[in-house]
């Protein structure tokens, strides 16, 4: 005799949400396509340049789906652009954003610095590092601020910071029951922010070069104006003092921090959704204890020498180190050669998540150059700015397109020869503009859902970019009023 499983017999009915989801979907579509064909080939867009974004925003906080979002916001833009030609057109950014040489940078350093940590990972070097640190940290307080300690000495590169901190202080925060959500927001507030107040970080390298090709600075003469502006970079120095407060419980838990670490306290250190970044169940530390320990400091120390040696490049830093920690590994015995390679490509995989979501934002801001955006925002508030509002305005108004396109080195290559002249015609001086624009960044970047150090932060943490960038909020809010109120005052 047989029976009828009716659970699985029944069919399921779609919610009355998603028949609304369906219909709003199809109306965006449509709306897209109507602005399309009533475009005028050669005129600019206009504010209608700001609606892929918004459908962006409304997508993501609707979802939580952080990677379909910037997708869905490119084709929502190539609608606009031809909608005759969609297939053609997600071909040709795809194509012009996967050739660019920025995301094949991001690209081999985020896999090959995810192969490095699952190489720690499985040697027992991480392992072995948080054990040690376990016996010297006597207390919550003192977990929070050893996190931010050493996100401050790991300032070469906001993605080295993301993921080597994140991976080895998680199981001390843990046992303090520390909210993966607060060790996301401590490694990512001593990221972005803090590297842009170093200048011998990746970022300071960057908008070095990007000052002289302006003819902001003389060749060679970039770092000087740079390291002159770095007195002005406000939001580094207010996020500096914010997570230092946060991290001795000065500062209170707000809005969905707090959520998250009463969820904490009772047991449950890691959010409901999160994935969790695991390499293998039976890892151990390594039996000596100090060399354990130099397993991981070494390959770091090497990661951070070699970056510098090469001129600030990461890639070539974490080549070197991978190189160095196969070698170091291999006359210890501690990984055969299969198993090393193997975590290489795992550590590769782990990443894919973080890198289709950079790789998304850039074919977001590809979409959002080709209808004119950034142009149009400049344009839009010029006729309001004087000498004393310019810094602010413009620190408002880039913190905005960065948070709304992930993209803060790319977009500021779009938007310093419309800014610098702006500046100088108003008469202010070239190091509060610089100033005003790299807060811009690190406040954007910070505040993001979907930027490169907001993904890698929550991924090395171990909650969603979401989770992390809800909980973050309110703090990247302080830094982004009070930087605004600075800029007000030195202008």
């Amino acid at each position: 005799m047989t029976t009828q499983n009716t659970v699985l017999d029944t069919p399921v009915k779609p919610s009355n949400s998603y028949w609304f989801y369906l219909v709003a979907v199809f109306g965006a579509i449509a709306t897209f396509v109507i602005i399309g064909n009533n475009h005028i080939q050669g005129e600019a867009y206009g504010w209608v340049s700001l609606l892929p974004t918004l459908f962006v925003l409304a997508f993501a906080l609707i979802t939580h789906r952080t990677v379909e979002a910037l997708f869905s916001g490119a084709i929502m833009g190539l609608l606009m652009i031809d909608p005759a030609n969609l297939v053609g057109g997600v071909v040709d950014v795809s194509l012009s954003v996967m050739m660019d040489e920025t995301i094949a940078w991001v690209i081999l350093v985020c896999g090959l610095m995810g192969g490095l940590i699952a190489i720690l990972e499985k040697g027992g070097s991480i392992l072995s590092l948080s054990s040690a640190l376990v016996t010297k940290v006597k207390s919550r307080k003192q977990s929070m601020l050893l996190t931010f300690l050493l996100g401050i000495l790991v300032f070469i590169d906001d993605y080295l910071n993301a993921i080597a901190i994140s991976s080895s202080m998680k199981r001390i925060t843990d046992s303090y029951k520390i909210s993966r959500e607060k060790l996301a927001y401590l490694v990512d507030s001593t990221a972005a922010p803090i590297c842009i107040i170093i200048p011998i970080s990746t970022w300071a390298v960057f908008f070095s070069s990007l000052l002289e090709d302006n003819n902001v600075a003389e060749t060679g003469g970039g770092l000087g104006v740079y390291i002159q502006a770095i007195p002005y970079m406000a939001y580094g120095w207010v996020t500096l003092v914010v997570v230092l407060l946060v991290a001795t419980d000065k500062l209170p838990d707000m809005g969905a921090m707090k959520v998250a670490e009463a969820r904490a306290k009772s047991g449950q250190v890691k959010p409901e959704g999160a994935t969790e970044i695991n390499f293998g169940d039976n890892i151990e530390p390594h039996p000596n204890a100090f060399l354990g320990v130099m397993n991981f400091v070494l390959p770091m120390v090497v990661l951070v020498g070699a970056s510098w040696y090469f001129d600030i490049d990461l890639l070539a830093g974490v080549f070197a180190a991978i190189m160095f920690t196969i070698f170091f590994y291999g006359i210890q015995r501690l990984l055969s050669l299969d198993t090393m390679f193997d975590a290489i490509y795992d550590g590769i995989k782990v990443m894919m998540v973080p890198l289709a979501t950079v790789v998304g934002g850039f074919m977001l801001k590809n979409v959002n150059d080709q209808l004119g955006l950034t142009q149009y925002v400049i344009e839009a508030v010029s006729p309001w700015m004087s000498p004393g509002f310019f810094p602010v305005i413009i620190f408002l108004v880039m913190t905005g397109l960065v948070f709304a396109t992930a993209s803060s080195w790319g977009l500021f290559a779009v938007a310093m020869p419309i800014v610098f002249p702006l500046g100088e015609h108003l008469g202010v001086p070239v190091h509060i503009t610089v100033g005003a624009l790299l807060s811009a960044s690190a406040a954007g970047s910070h505040s993001c859902f979907f930027s490169d150090s907001t993904v890698l932060s929550a991924q090395g943490s171990g909650c969603t970019a979401m989770q992390h960038a809800l909980t973050q909020l309110p703090y990247a809010l302080i830094g982004i009023i009070s930087t605004a109120v600075f800029f007000i005052a030195v202008a």
